[in-house]
């Protein structure tokens, strides 16, 4: 099959470079409830008046961070917060926006749905927008309250494309459902599979692996295979049943849209079962804690990520540069791709505020329309995005990704980001 191949996207910007990425001192949860609801007019730079609302007073623009770092996804939950938390404390260095500070509030919702819409509740009259919000189904849950009266904007570290066509609830990179199509694209074209071969697919109940299991189901009508279907809950560790299940029924290769812990699963009990296939999981589905346990063995051997982003290991400048700033203010974190992703969500959100600070607007419709004015957003991390249709995602490029013990961060670039003729033909309602 033929694929539009993207190059890389250009080095760090002449922003992200004059950054003093030195070290600050914020913890992974921090108890401040952040600036008040205040609406009504400030002084913008340009000594217009300034429209502000919820979350902005004359001296601090305050942001929500809901995350996950007590659950499945703790590892990444904690690098995109500490990610956030140093970029905000970079901002403030250099100024703040808008010559306010940034404050960043975050709360630990252990992927548990009660804890996360309580948090975001709690926070929604104290903040401006959302850094992040790790988990499709929490964000889902909340979709219509933002839409039809928070309109507070969310970056969320979640990709189902239930949550298109809001205006206030962004996503870096293609949703679930496109990026499963070029992991399906990557199989075909580059590990051998063809018509009538069958693809074992270990996904979440819920929002993320229904979505990424309707883009599984699209590409392999269109490439005549067939999906061998196995849903989990976030709380199933151990896949011996379902792995047992494919390898009876003689799969050629194995898709996992679940957590890190479930893909290792899945990787083990295949190299046990001598089911020896490629593997290949949506971008949430590793940690390179992964490499220090027993599972290492099987996910060095023909695993892979799809991902919208660089990994943090690259050599690049954007990645090697964050790299470099986040160890020296956490020496004893481990690198993963949570970095990145936690980095770009708040250079997003931070880079419309900019813009809404431009336009002397800093409500939460303000900044709405600004995100929507960044239609050629380069962030330094392989892939250009654009954000003015809320009814699309802002890419709808992969790299494909794959485990590696001597780069930081534990992934390399087996493909280079790329779109197949699938996902681009893909129907989006």
């Amino acid at each position: 099959m033929r694929k539009r191949s993207v190059p890389s996207a250009a080095v760090a910007t002449a922003t992200v470079l004059a950054l003093a990425l030195t070290a600050c001192s914020s913890k992974a949860e921090d108890d401040n409830t952040g600036g008040g609801g205040n609406a009504g007019n400030g002084d913008a730079g340009d000594g217009e008046s300034l429209a502000t609302g919820p979350g902005v007073t004359d001296d601090t623009i305050s942001l929500g961070a809901l995350t996950d770092m007590t659950g499945p996804y703790a590892t990444l939950g904690v690098s995109i917060t500490q990610a956030q938390q140093l970029y905000v404390k970079e901002v403030n260095e250099e100024g703040g926006v808008c010559e306010r500070d940034l404050e960043l509030t975050t709360r630990d919702h252990g992927y548990d749905a009660s804890q996360a819409i309580s948090a975001y509740n709690e926070l929604e009259p104290n903040v401006l927008a959302y850094t992040q919000f790790i988990g499709s189904p929490f964000v889902t849950a909340i979709k219509d309250q933002v839409d039809s009266t928070d309109h507070a904007v969310i970056v969320a570290q979640a990709w189902t494309a239930s949550l298109l066509g809001s205006e206030y609830i962004h996503m870096v990179g293609s949703t679930y459902d496109v990026e499963t199509i070029n992991a399906i694209d990557f199989l075909v074209d580059e590990k051998g599979l063809s018509e009538g071969d069958s693809i074992g697919h270990v996904y979440f109940e819920g929002d993320y692996g229904e979505n990424a299991l309707e883009g599984a189901r699209y590409a392999a009508e269109e490439l005549g295979l067939t999906i061998s279907e196995q849903q989990i809950k976030p709380t199933d560790e151990d896949m011996t049943a379902q792995v047992g299940t494919l390898a009876r029924e003689g799969v050629s290769a194995i898709i996992v849209s679940a957590g890190p812990r479930q893909a290792a699963s899945v990787a083990g009990v295949a190299a046990a079962a001598g089911l020896n296939v490629p593997i290949i999981g949506n971008n949430s589905a590793f940690a390179p804690q992964l490499l220090a346990t027993d599972a290492a063995p099987a996910l060095l051997n023909e695993f892979y990520i799809a991902a919208p982003t660089l990994p943090i290991g690259s050599e690049e400048e954007g990645p090697s540069t964050l790299a470099e700033a986040y160890l020296a203010e956490y020496p004893d974190a481990t690198l993963d791709n949570g970095v990145v992703a936690g980095w770009n969500a708040a250079r997003l959100v931070t880079d419309a505020l900019r813009i809404a600070c431009d336009n002397n607007d800093l409500t939460r419709e303000g900044v709405a329309a600004a995100m929507q004015e960044l239609n050629d957003y380069d962030n330094a991390f392989g892939i250009v995005h654009d954000f003015s249709d809320p009814a699309n995602p802002s890419s709808l490029e992969s790299f494909i990704l794959t485990p590696d013990t001597d780069t930081p961060g534990g992934l390399v670039v087996e493909r280079e980001a790329f779109v197949s003729e699938l996902a681009e033909s893909f129907p989006r309602e």
